[in-house]
């Protein structure tokens, strides 16, 4: 199981063929990579699948290839979870906001760790992937830098052309977000134990068979389509990442594309996604946060790669009132975003302003 939603196989997938499978979105929520924390949020799970959806069938639409087959209707599924009886429909069809998402499966190796020296074993993912895998990428496209990217950690504005405007400076970025000229891509590694930003020609090494200038397209054709769809509902895109599976010579988008947790909006000016989970941890667990920072640096040198073996604290569970307020944000913007009433909460400028006063 992830740390949202859970993974069912119907029928696996070969180093032949594809099979397929279903994601069981829940109520957990992960930040700064930890994992399940200690609470849920109601809806969110149906948020997610939801909006995945939506963003899925926009993408097949364009003519973007996806591993997406449809949702299973709550309101005429089997009496088994994932039995053959569960009517796997179009969005539009759904009676009710859903949690299943039906899915090509492909293959996903293991990625061996062979200690620090040596590192993560990529040569024994691409031998045991062959022809037909999962990219062990997050390919991320960023078209603003909002406060608390982590591009302002490794880039200068005047990287982007952005010290041609005279109200930026070309070393410092100002404390507001900021909008790119084009968009920018970059690669991060997907299965090692914390994400790490990769050169092109190690993205390359590293995705096998896969074309990283292919995977560099894909990711732009994805962010496209999910920012006029964003505009259009009155929405900014502001980042977010794609997965890709690779079969028979073909790249599609995997995973999960342009919800709340994968991606950063905002509306009205306002940031809406798990951004506003992580800043409250910020601001009211920071022992947790920085004993996170601090066993993700102290791994770095051991014969192991879960620094969670070496983190001292666990995180708080979230007040009552701040699981509210982000469960109607998450349902609130799904409403406005597929411009369907799934869920019977306030309106999204009500669900920010409850945000807004965690």
């Amino acid at each position: 199981m992830t740390s949202v939603k859970e993974f069912r196989v119907d029928e696996p997938a070969t180093a032949d063929s594809l099979g397929r499978g279903r994601f069981v979105f829940t109520d957990a929520y992960s930040v700064f990579d930890w994992g399940q924390m200690p609470d849920a949020v109601p809806r969110k799970g149906a948020s997610l699948c939801t909006m995945g959806a939506f963003n899925f069938e926009l993408l097949e639409s364009e003519g973007v290839p996806t591993h997406y087959r449809g949702v299973v209707d709550p309101g005429e599924s089997g009496d088994e979870a994932g039995s053959e009886s569960d009517a796997v429909v179009p969005l539009n069809d759904a009676t009710a906001p859903p949690t299943e998402m039906a899915i090509d499966l492909t293959q996903v190796p293991d990625l061996p760790y062979n200690g620090p020296d040596a590192g993560y074993d990529y040569d024994a993912f691409r031998a045991a992937g062959g022809a037909n895998y999962l990219v062990p990428l997050e390919v991320v496209f960023r078209n603003r830098v909002p406060i608390g990217s982590s591009l302002r950690r490794r880039a200068a504005p005047a990287d982007f052309g952005l010290d041609s405007d005279p109200a930026i400076d070309a070393d410092e970025w100002p404390d507001e977000p900021v909008d790119l000229p084009e968009p920018v891509v970059e690669f991060s590694t997907k299965y090692e134990e914390q994400d790490r930003y990769l050169t092109r020609e190690e993205a390359d090494r590293i995705a096998g068979a896969a074309d990283v200038d292919a995977l560099e397209s894909l990711a732009l054709d994805v962010n496209r389509v999910v920012t006029e769809r964003a505009e259009a509902a009155g929405f900014a895109h502001e980042d977010g990442k794609i997965e890709c599976l690779y079969t028979d010579g073909q790249l599609r988008v995997a995973d999960v594309v342009g919800t709340f947790d994968e991606n950063r909006f905002s509306y009205g000016g306002r940031g809406i996604s798990k951004e506003v989970v992580r800043q409250w941890y910020r601001a009211n667990d920071p022992e947790w946060v920085a004993a996170v920072k601090e066993a993700k640096a102290a791994v770095a040198d051991r014969d192991i790669d879960d620094w969670r073996e070496l983190c001292e604290r666990d995180p708080d569970p979230l007040p009552p009132a701040v699981v509210d307020a982000v469960s109607e944000l998450y349902a609130a913007g799904t409403n406005a975003y597929t411009g369907r009433a799934w869920f019977d909460v306030p309106d999204i400028e009500t669900a920010l302003d409850a945000a807004d006063d965690l």
